[in-house]
């Protein structure tokens, strides 16, 4: 049983991107912060492993950019789709300015196992593992801290802020009592992976067919697959029996016929059940939601990942000197959602218009699908494709990293 309770200027809840993150900078800004994850490690297979290039823009931003691409990934410079026979480019990353021209495939522990490594660089930079934070601790209407549960017994953390990075089912948000505004989705999602050969095509790509979708990951050894079902669908898909599901993957992707076995039962099946929601309101006092705590995002283009990070980015260069000061007001918390609303609206917005009139049609098509529109536009004029390649790999009112180094004097 843990009896003193950690005392620090920031609790982050939520060792995910946007949690270690910016864990990661308010420490590297000397900024005393105590980070909570109840999983006593990042192993957790089918998570968004998409980083972008504005991520990776970050990182040389930061110095890190050697470093962490030393680390085993796959590089994407193009999204290409299949509609039928029909094979259709539709993005490409070559002309962007970034430092990286191209989305890196890694697995998120990777990611996430590299920042917690240079958080460690710093002394106020206090990682706790397999601490799951269960409930706000409320003083006269303002939120000072968390109780967490650990191996060891009950921990409470005593903090001037407390941040909410624990993912679309937030526990803090769900206890904070701010308005969640639910957008809904046509689709869930179906994880899955398949062996790769050297022969397959290096590729990174979609496959529309008659009433389905598949979209297919290069992760190098394997692809990791993502088959598109009817929201709410998977007990029927399960009725049906995982021969059927294959069956459906063939009918999308006849290549993997040859190891299609693989998938022997719906063991060997995740599923996303896809949420767009929104809070209404990030903050109260003493507490701040960013990330898919404060916005989850559909996994089309798979920014999810890449939004949390700019949130991130945005709440230490906003946050780190006043926290530090002890002189962290409500307008600093009011402006990080009045920066970051913008990029999670609009970036809403353009997937709930592509669930819409893409991917609904899409699931309710019987017979030989035709390539949508917008598809058909972006393969035929190779200029169009600038259009989603900015959105994708750069996005909305992109972050730079504003905050100081307290070990740069050092080097």
């Amino acid at each position: 049983m843990h009896n003193t309770p950690i005392v620090t200027k920031c609790c982050v809840v939520g060792g995910g991107p946007a949690g270690m993150m910016l864990g990661f900078l308010l420490a590297r800004a000397g900024v005393a912060v105590t980070l909570l994850e109840k999983h006593a490690d990042f192993l957790r297979d089918f998570r968004g492993d998409t980083v972008h290039p504005s991520t990776l823009e970050l990182m040389h931003e930061l110095g890190l950019i050697a470093d962490f691409l030393a680390l085993p990934h796959r590089k994407v410079d193009h999204f290409s789709v299949q509609v039928g026979a029909r094979r259709l480019r539709i993005v490409d990353f070559d002309h962007l300015t970034t430092h990286c021209k191209y989305m890196a495939l890694m697995p998120q522990w990777d990611f996430l196992n590299f920042i917690a490594e240079q958080g460690k660089r710093y002394h106020s930079f206090d990682l706790h593992m397999s601490t799951e934070a269960t409930e706000l601790i409320e003083e006269a209407g303002r939120v000072v801290g968390v109780h967490a549960r650990t191996p060891k017994g009950q921990l409470s953390v005593r903090a001037d802020l407390v941040v909410a990075c624990d993912g679309r089912h937030s526990t803090l948000r769900g206890q904070s009592g701010l308005r969640c505004r639910e957008y809904g989705a046509p689709m869930d999602v179906l994880w899955f992976r398949l062996t790769r050969r050297n022969s397959d095509l290096a590729d990174t790509f979609g496959h529309i067919g008659a009433g389905a979708a598949l979209v297919m990951l290069d992760r190098g050894e394997y692809w990791q697959c993502a088959y598109l079902i009817p929201k709410d669908g998977f007990d029927e898909v399960r009725a049906r029996g995982i021969e059927a599901l294959r069956d459906q993957v063939l009918a999308l992707s006849p290549f993997l016929s040859d190891r299609i076995g693989e998938l022997k039962s719906f063991d060997d099946v995740r599923l996303l059940a896809v949420a767009v929601n929104r809070l209404e309101q990030w903050w109260r006092p003493g507490l701040l939601c960013i990330g898919d705590a404060a916005h989850a995002m559909s996994p089309i283009g798979g920014v999810g990942i890449n939004i949390a990070v700019q949130d991130a980015v945005a709440t230490a260069n906003r946050l780190a000197a006043p926290l530090e000061a002890d002189r962290l007001t409500l307008g600093d918390l009011r402006a990080i959602q009045q920066r970051r609303a913008l990029p999670a609206r609009m970036t809403q917005g353009i997937q709930i218009a592509m669930q819409n009139r893409v991917i609904r049609p899409v699931l309710r098509t019987v017979g030989e699908p035709r390539a949508p529109l917008p598809f058909r536009l972006l393969d035929a004029f190779p200029a169009l494709r600038r259009i989603p390649a900015r959105l994708l790999a750069v996005g909305i009112r992109p972050e730079h990293v504003r905050t100081p180094d307290v070990l740069a004097g050092s080097r």
